[in-house]
């Protein structure tokens, strides 16, 4: 399969690495400096460009994806704001799209379970519900994806919620989303439930990028010859 890397800091280089362990063909791989390069390749060239850029980068290099035909998959977070325009040009444009907030499979079994979890919680409300996420000093943006993703199935069952807060809040109807940014850490998340009584917690915790990467390699050998707008649960079928 012939792939094309849209940002090539360390998650590039790790997939790049994977990829050509597999027999992959790496044909391009785009920095901040070539960036502008993506619009001269084509479909005849690429089966499916890999996108781990910026907030501020990644919808244009989508959009440049579904005019140029290349099947994308975007592991960049951040740019959800976006995301209704994203899904009016994929149907007009016929693209082809793969997002996820973290392609990890075990990160995406915790999303399962934290639903399952909060769909029998938000029937005690003696337990107070909070998300915590801690990542490395470079990430850009916070909340993670990953947390804004966890927060979003948490809120799906607790009706009396209206939203979530990137802070302490002590507000009934807002759940509290906490980010931390020490050294190096690759990603944590935690759900934590506290009551009077006790604390209940799901904790994952990534121990490498590999994770991420080899996920991302996944749903990009799974996404050619499909149109459309997928993501975890469609490649895991959960």
């Amino acid at each position: 399969m012939r792939i094309l890397l849209i940002g090539y800091g360390k998650m590039g280089h790790t997939i790049e690495r994977l990829a050509l362990a597999k027999g992959h063909e790496i044909v391009g791989a785009l920095t901040v400096e070539d960036a502008d390069q993506l619009a001269t390749y084509t479909a005849d060239q690429v089966d499916v460009a890999i996108e781990f850029t910026s907030p501020v980068a990644a919808v244009g290099n989508i959009l440049t994806c579904f005019e140029k035909k290349i099947p994308v998959v975007v592991g960049t977070t951040g740019w959800l704001e976006h995301l209704s325009m994203v899904e009016e040009k994929c149907q007009q444009l016929q693209g082809t799209l793969f997002y996820a907030s973290n392609f990890s499979v075990g990160v995406n079994l915790f999303f399962h379970f934290n639903e399952y979890v909060a769909q029998k919680m938000q029937h005690y409300p003696e337990y107070q519900v909070q998300v915590k996420e801690i990542h490395h000093v470079h990430k850009l943006d916070q909340p993670s994806g990953t947390a804004i993703s966890i927060a979003d199935g948490i809120l799906k069952h607790y009706p009396q919620k209206q939203g979530w807060k990137n802070e302490v809040s002590q507000e009934q109807d807002v759940l509290s989303v906490v980010s931390k940014r020490e050294g190096e850490v690759v990603g944590t998340h935690i759900v934590q439930y506290t009551s009077e009584n006790d604390t209940f917690e799901l904790h994952h915790i990534a121990h490498s990028r590999e994770g991420f990467a080899s996920g991302a390699l996944l749903a990009a050998e799974w996404l050619p010859g499909r149109q459309g707008i997928y993501g975890m649960t469609d490649l895991l079928q959960l």
